[in-house]
């Protein structure tokens, strides 16, 4: 049997990272079992449709690399299937079930299932849900219901009674009783519209999908979709509902923890390989130790018995240090033209490429996001403003002090440069002001940084002054001294 599995989201917002960490998971078990991974759109819900959101699920693969394996016509154009370009087939399998006395029509008005509804809430009823009024219509009683031009909807004839019980891959045996499952619910719409449950069991068949990995939130559907299948006779594919994606709090991945949607991270500045390799790792892991794998390597050896039943946490810090890395595995040559959209955002001059590519080597290293180039690099562009100038003082260190620290780092500075002294020797020079001064050694280099990059959080502090120039570094921490001096005064 030829593993097919399927990704099967609704148009209906940005790609976030539980739903693509379900799309790895299924695309990687698929070309480990040399299977078949489906791309399926179902935008049955129109008025919740949003054409930015197919967009964003297109362009969110295209950039992870991943690949669907056929079209909707064996033969035919390549793309993914459509369930809103299929509403004929489900309305003919939804009609063959009424034929076969497995679902029936049903002509109550919105405003009778409200009513239903308002009086078993009254009532603190046990019972919640269609009273399966239309369950039982007569031939006479349909037929006058259809005289009136009342456009029926289709229910599930749901048994009353007994349990349906399915296998899951990594949850074992799952039951429910028949009577906790939705009563009758719709299958199709009086509109024609399917419901997602009549929609996904048919296609799912149709399609002859294997194995359904999706979140393990559908887990309260499986009973209902077991009863389909069972009502069309079908056999239904194995099941694996995967863990939760949860924050550091122990709660489900949501804004509040931060960025969810994948195209917020790419806009940030995260590398595709980066966000493949760590996602893939929430829930799954190899041997417990290994970290680092490539999309071919995940593609060789994913498998499911390596999914963890424990929810999956994501740390953004654990990503930020993913991203890291792989910025650093880039060469020079490669990671700048990543860089290059973030710096020309910017409208910087950028015409000198030998220059750019020395910064890049420079920052490569303090990276963990592409988009931070542009605060490590605004310093060679702009001037700084210095309009806080607390920042000049380290903690503990008054602005006077501060003052005295910067005019005595400019001479050592200006004095080891100009002599052509060692690194090593300036710096040790600087840290013995620091003692001088009584002050800790970040007393002395902080307010040397803030005066050459008008920031605390900086580049190597000789890799600074190499890229801006002598001469301009030196005026700089002049007027950065002539600036502390009136704020003193």
């Amino acid at each position: 049997m030829q593993v097919r599995v399927r990704y099967a989201p609704s148009p209906t917002g940005l790609q976030h990272i539980g739903g693509i960490r379900t799309a790895l998971f299924n695309y990687f078990f698929a070309r480990s079992q040399k299977g078949s991974f489906i791309l399926r759109i179902e935008d049955t819900d129109q008025e919740r449709y949003s054409p930015e959101a197919l967009d964003d699920l297109y362009a969110t693969l295209k950039w992870l690399g991943i690949e669907y394996d056929e079209g909707p016509i064996k033969g035919g154009p390549f793309g993914p299937y459509v369930q809103s370009e299929r509403f004929d087939i489900y309305e003919k399998y939804a009609k063959k079930l009424v034929e076969d006395g497995k679902a029936y029509y049903c002509y109550c008005s919105p405003e009778r299932l409200e009513k239903v509804r308002k009086e078993q809430q009254e009532a603190k009823s046990q019972y919640q849900g269609y009273d399966r009024h239309c369950r039982n219509l007569s031939s006479e009683e349909r037929l006058a219901y259809e005289e009136q031009g009342i456009r029926p909807v289709i229910r599930l004839k749901v048994p009353t009674e007994g349990k349906t019980s399915f296998e899951d891959i990594l949850m074992g045996r799952i039951t429910r009783r028949n009577s906790d499952v939705s009563p009758d619910p719709v299958l199709l719409k009086s509109d024609g519209f399917p419901t997602y449950h009549l929609a996904n069991v048919i296609d799912d068949h149709m399609m002859e999908i294997t194995h359904i990995m999706r979140a393990q939130e559908w887990i309260p559907s499986g009973p209902l979709h077991i009863l389909l299948y069972e009502a069309f006779g079908w056999e239904s594919p194995k099941y694996c509902h995967l863990p939760m994606v949860m924050g550091k709090d122990g709660q489900k991945l949501s804004k509040r923890h931060g960025s969810t949607a994948v195209a917020e991270f790419r806009k940030e500045g995260y590398l595709p390989e980066a966000l493949l390799n760590y996602v893939s790792l929430v829930g799954w892991s190899y041997d417990g130790t290994r970290e680092f794998f490539t999309k071919e390597e995940l593609e060789e050896l994913f498998s499911l018995e390596k999914i963890n039943k424990a929810p999956g946490v994501f740390d953004y810090k654990k990503l930020d240090w993913f991203n890291g890395q792989y910025i650093r595995m880039k060469s020079d040559e490669e990671l700048l033209d990543l860089l290059m959209p973030y710096l020309a955002e910017t409208g910087w001059p950028l015409s000198d490429r030998g220059k750019l590519l020395h910064l890049t080597a420079v920052a490569k290293e303090r990276l963990k996001v592409l988009s931070d180039i542009t605060g490590l690099a605004r310093f060679l562009f702009e001037e700084p403003a210095w309009k806080d100038l607390s920042i000049f003082a380290a903690k503990g260190v008054e602005l006077p002090a501060a003052h005295t620290a910067l005019e005595r780092a400019y001479a050592i500075l200006r004095g080891g440069l100009e002599a052509n002294k060692e690194q090593s020797m300036i710096e040790e020079e600087l840290a013995q002001s620091a003692k001088d001064l009584g002050v800790k050694v970040n007393g002395v280099f902080q307010p040397l940084r803030v005066a050459i990059t008008g920031s605390t959080v900086s580049l190597p502090l000789f890799d600074s002054i190499e890229l801006l120039g002598f001469e301009h570094t030196m005026n700089r921490i002049q007027d950065a001294l002539n600036v502390l001096k009136k704020g003193i005064e």
